[in-house]
């Protein structure tokens, strides 16, 4: 009797690894989406970069265009929302793919070095990016190429998209790359204070600065040096996450909730809506 008791213990033993590993496997095997549907609630992390998303430093509220968003489509969705860490563009990305959040809720723009990193929702809405000086610099109003000399500096953000336009189309200047949670004004500021010579931005971006430093930096020309669609970001394969977050985009462009958005911040003239 003695061994058939250690026998049955030895099995009751066995069955509760067995379940205990078919547990951990099915955890791990699970969509993003299943996880998120199952908890009622959606981890956001996000990049402080306005229009898109201000933070009040006194007491940590956010709000914004890809806050609003977010929020809404959350809400189509019966989820809740956790903004749970604030990042850098150079680091968003790893914090989807290390699960410490489940969503970028600032939007971002695609490309394919991003891409081959994360997954991107449609965009609800698109960005053209502009070159802008410091007011009464003319030197590249004939022709832009002018720049891609290691005698001038590219200001930017470091792991934002001017990085990525300054290495493709003008590889010989020089980037100043700020670190990646400083303020969009740093860039500017960099402009203004002789330690770069343009920055690439969206005119939302550059007409926020303004307003508290009125004709410091103006735009070079009217050609955009890029239109890039502004989605959400997701760790690479969770595609039924992105399937599920888009129908709720969609919702939001129908509705008329991603023109409200914009109009509500008095950007709306800065974006193209997509349909």
């Amino acid at each position: 009797m003695k061994n058939y008791g250690i026998v049955i213990v030895g099995v009751i033993a066995v069955l509760a690894l067995i379940i205990g590993f078919s547990a951990t496997k099915q955890n791990q095997s699970q969509s993003l989406a299943g996880l998120v549907v199952e908890r009622g609630e959606i981890r956001i992390g996000y990049i402080v970069y306005p229009p898109l998303l201000f933070k009040d430093q006194a007491t940590g509220k956010l709000s914004g265009v890809s806050y609003d968003l977010v929020e809404a489509a959350a809400k189509k969705l019966s989820l809740k929302t956790n903004w749970v860490e604030e990042v850098g563009w150079g680091s968003a990305i790893e914090g989807l793919k290390t699960k410490r959040y489940d969503i970028l809720g600032t939007q971002m723009w695609p490309n394919s070095a991003r891409a081959r990193e994360a997954v991107f929702s449609v965009a609800p809405m698109n960005s053209v990016i502009y070159p802008y000086v410091r007011t009464g610099d003319q030197r590249f109003n004939e022709n832009l190429l002018k720049l891609n000399s290691n005698q001038y500096t590219i200001s930017a953000l470091e792991g934002e998209m001017a990085t990525f336009i300054a290495k493709e189309d003008f590889p010989q200047a020089k980037v100043n790359a700020l670190p990646q949670l400083s303020s969009t004004a740093e860039v500017f500021l960099n402009i203004i204070n002789g330690k770069a010579d343009i920055a690439f931005v969206e005119p939302s971006t550059a007409n926020d600065f303004l307003k508290s430093n009125p004709g410091k930096v103006e735009r070079v020309g009217n050609s955009p040096i890029r239109t890039l669609g502004n989605s959400f970001v997701f760790k690479r394969g969770e595609e039924s996450m992105v399937s599920m977050w888009n129908v709720a985009l969609k919702e939001l462009i129908n509705d008329g909730t991603v023109t409200r958005t914009l109009e509500k911040y008095s950007v709306a003239s800065d974006y193209i809506l997509n349909r």
